[in-house]
Formats: structure tokens, C-alpha cells, sequence
């Protein structure tokens, strides 16, 4: 699955993709939806490398694509990226291919796209589709064991875990980008030793290390699509922040499951990274001698995990220097991006280009690796002192939270996910309490 685009060797024109650390290098090439901050541009596609953007309009506008590429870089003119999404693999190949080779050293098209580069810090991103569902999943077994020790400690890892990816619907009108303030959000609660439930703010506002998967192409309805087949229909990753509101989960949730306590918000990264980006950081998925055989429809000897390397940044309100919560992998989650496609639609159901699905909290076998404050503190009962000082059980008004995302691997290129972050505002007045 390697090819020229993955070379390490390979370096870009532009200075700045050569940096140490770059999450953006040339053999990257994520795409995000951009325009000027404070302007009245139009939004349109663009591709990240190193600390600019390449504004796809523009270079579009140049004539620098070809055939297929063409096609293909026209669709990520437009304001949402559903069109380039449609066209599936072979058309994303053929305009990363072209990508890369632009923007290589030496290119002879150098001059007339330097035109096309819009510096990052210079941008505002938009959420990159026009999502029509959003659907979220329980992939990870660490998290399962440590949310289940709390919620259902009797029945912590529930029997059909291991059968098949578990999700949940969520509301597609509030994903938003990266940066949208996170207003304490009101629900239901009840405490453990009260007579009646209360409404009100929630006091256990959570994050959640999690990855978002845009879908490519979509299947019609009443059709499925087969595990070997379905990364073809998975455009790319990008960071993910679904927050949640652990008290009001812990009311609400039986029997049918997080509603009110996630749906208020979720936070997606600008940056889209490609699949075949991160063809060098498949690892196998995790799997031990007791586990039950997958059933015939989720069972593949080619399906692959991803080692994303993923992290969960506080700073907490008033302080300047941030403290790292959580560092874990995407490599140990039980269900693949594969795994969630095909389950999704084994029953018929119709996916679309631009719908997206969220991973569920990542979080490994080791203490840090815990992707949530409802992890790591066992539910606000073990208070975190940072070096501060500063004790937190759940996140308090003020508190920036920051999601980062990398790939390594010896002989090959990093490849970064660039950043997801969200401050908590207030509660907002609610006119009936």
C-alpha cells in the first residue's frame, strides 16, 4: 500500500514542511475547508503543508491538474469537501499524487503556486462536510473495563463487547470546529442519596480522546458493505473531542444509552488526515487467545489498527502552561475504522458521502492512558493535583482542554493531526429554572 507519495526523502518547496516537529510535511497532506480570518471569502478546500495552506481554488484556477487529478481538485474548490468524499479512492489517490509532486523540490509549477499559500495563523477553519449523521462508537476495550468498573461495576465489560463495534447515534447539528467555546451544558441529575432528580449545570463536565472518521463513498439503502471493502468508503481521520456530562449520563443512560450528556457538543480538528497517509502506521489489532471468533461479516485476516499516538492537554483557568491528562494509542482499540463501516451498514442502513463516525474514547492498558477525566479520577472520586496544585475531578469554567494526534515510525515521515481544542464558558440562563 506504500508508494512514491510515502518516500521520506521527498521534501517540499516549501520551507517549512522540512521543520522538526512539523505535523504537516510533504508526505502528509490533509485536507481542511478555510478561508481568511475576519474576511468575507468564500469558504473552500485546502491542503496542509508545513505552516501554510494550499488554497485548492487558487491552484485550481492555475491549471496544474490533470485528468483525474483534475477532477478530483475542482471538488475541493467548493465549501464542503462531500464532493471530493464521493469520488473514493482512486480519485483521491490520483490528486495526491499530483499534490505531492507540486509541491516537491524543484517542481517547475513552484513560482506560480508560492501565490497559492495562505499561512495558517492567517486562517479560520470551518467543519469540512456537511454532515447528515453522526454516529458514535465504543471501540476500545480499556475504556469499556474502566467506564463499566464505574458505571456497572457488577458487569463491567458487557458480553456483546467482543462480538461486535457497539454505537449510538449522536446529533450532527452540533458537531462544530475546533475552538467553539464549550458552554456548560444543563441536565437531568440525580444523586445517589436523593429522593427526586434535579435540573440544572452539570458538574461533571468530561472530555474524550476520540478520532472521527469521514465516510467517503456511501452504499444505497438496503445494501451493506463487506469488511475488505470498507475502507475504500472511509475518506480520512481527524481529531475528536465528544464532550460529556458524566452526571447526567450516569441518570439518563440506562436503558437506551447517552443522550443529554453528549449531545450538547462535539469538537472536530480542521484537518482531515487521508488513509493512505497512514499507510505506514498500521499495526495488527489487538486480539488474545480467548477471544471469541468474529462472526463471518467482521472477519478479515486484512483488516488493520493504526498506531496514532493520541494525547489530552489542561490548562486550567487562569494558568498559562498546560498539563498533559492523557497518552495513548489508537493502535489498541478493538474495532477498526473497517470494522465500524461494515457493522454499520450489515443491516441495510444507507451511509452518505460526508457522514461521520466517531471512534469512542481511546484509552490503553496502562495508568495515563485513560482518555477521560471519568477514567482517570473513577468517576471525580480520585481528585488529579497538577503541578500546580490545582485538583480536578471534572473540568471547571475556564479550563482550555487540547487533543493531539501523531503517527511515528523509524524510516518514515511523521504525519500529525495538528490540534482539537475547546475552553469551558459558563452555563448559559435557562429561562425555566
Amino acid at each position: 500500500m506504500l508508494n512514491e507519495t510515502h518516500d521520506p526523502g521527498l521534501r517540499s518547496w516549501v520551507l517549512s514542511a522540512q521543520q522538526p516537529g512539523t505535523d504537516f510535511p510533504l508526505q502528509n497532506l490533509p485536507y481542511c475547508v478555510f478561508r481568511r480570518s475576519g474576511s468575507q471569502e468564500a469558504w473552500r478546500g485546502g491542503v496542509a503543508i508545513g505552516d501554510t495552506i494550499l488554497d485548492m481554488a487558487a491552484a485550481y484556477a492555475l491549471g496544474v491538474f490533470s485528468s483525474l487529478a483534475a477532477e478530483a481538485a475542482q471538488t475541493a474548490c467548493a465549501s464542503t469537501l462531500n464532493g471530493l468524499m464521493a469520488l473514493g479512492p482512486s480519485a483521491w489517490s490520483a490528486l495526491r499524487l499530483a499534490l505531492s509532486r507540486l509541491l516537491r523540490d524543484g517542481a517547475p509549477e513552484a513560482a506560480q503556486l508560492q501565490a497559492c499559500l495562505v499561512a495558517q495563523v492567517d486562517a479560520e477553519y470551518a467543519v469540512s462536510a456537511g454532515i447528515g449523521d453522526y454516529t458514535d462508537f465504543f471501540t476500545s476495550q480499556h475504556h469499556a473495563l474502566n467506564a463499566g468498573r464505574i458505571f456497572q461495576p457488577q458487569n463491567a465489560l458487557l458480553p456483546n463487547f467482543k462480538w461486535l463495534p457497539i454505537g449510538y447515534h449522536g446529533r450532527a447539528s452540533t458537531v462544530a470546529i475546533s475552538g467553539t467555546a464549550v458552554a456548560r451544558p444543563h441536565g437531568q441529575t440525580r444523586a445517589p442519596e436523593a429522593a427526586a432528580p434535579r435540573f440544572g449545570p452539570t458538574q461533571g463536565l468530561d472530555y474524550e480522546v476520540e478520532l472521527g472518521i469521514f465516510v467517503g463513498p456511501g452504499n444505497p439503502q438496503g445494501t451493506s458493505i463487506a469488511l475488505d471493502d470498507a475502507e475504500d468508503h472511509a475518506f480520512g481521520l481527524c481529531l475528536l473531542n465528544d464532550w460529556s456530562a458524566r452526571d447526567v449520563q450516569a441518570w439518563e443512560s440506562m436503558p437506551l444509552g447517552p443522550f443529554m450528556a453528549k449531545n450538547f457538543l462535539t469538537s472536530v480538528s480542521p484537518w482531515i488526515v487521508t488513509l493512505e497517509a497512514l499507510a505506514p502506521f498500521r499495526v495488527p489489532l489487538p486480539r488474545e487467545a480467548t477471544d471469541p471468533p468474529a462472526l463471518p461479516y467482521l472477519q478479515s485476516q486484512q483488516v488493520q489498527a493504526f498506531d496514532i499516538q493520541l494525547e489530552a492537554w489542561l490548562t486550567p483557568q487562569g494558568e498559562v502552561h498546560a498539563t498533559r491528562l492523557s497518552h495513548t494509542s489508537y493502535r489498541h482499540a478493538y474495532w477498526s475504522v473497517a470494522h465500524m463501516l461494515a457493522q454499520h451498514t450489515s443491516n441495510g442502513c444507507a451511509l452518505l458521502p460526508g457522514d461521520l463516525l466517531g471512534t469512542g474514547t481511546q484509552s490503553g492498558p496502562q495508568p495515563g492512558e485513560e482518555g477521560c477525566l471519568l477514567e482517570l479520577t473513577r468517576g471525580g472520586q480520585n481528585l488529579l493535583t497538577l503541578p500546580s496544585g490545582v485538583q480536578r475531578g471534572y473540568l471547571q469554567d475556564g479550563d482550555s482542554v487540547l487533543l493531539r494526534g501523531v503517527c511515528e515510525r523509524a524510516g518514515f515521515a511523521r504525519i500529525g493531526f495538528g490540534e482539537c481544542h475547546g475552553q469551558i464558558v459558563p452555563a448559559r440562563p435557562a429561562i425555566y429554572l
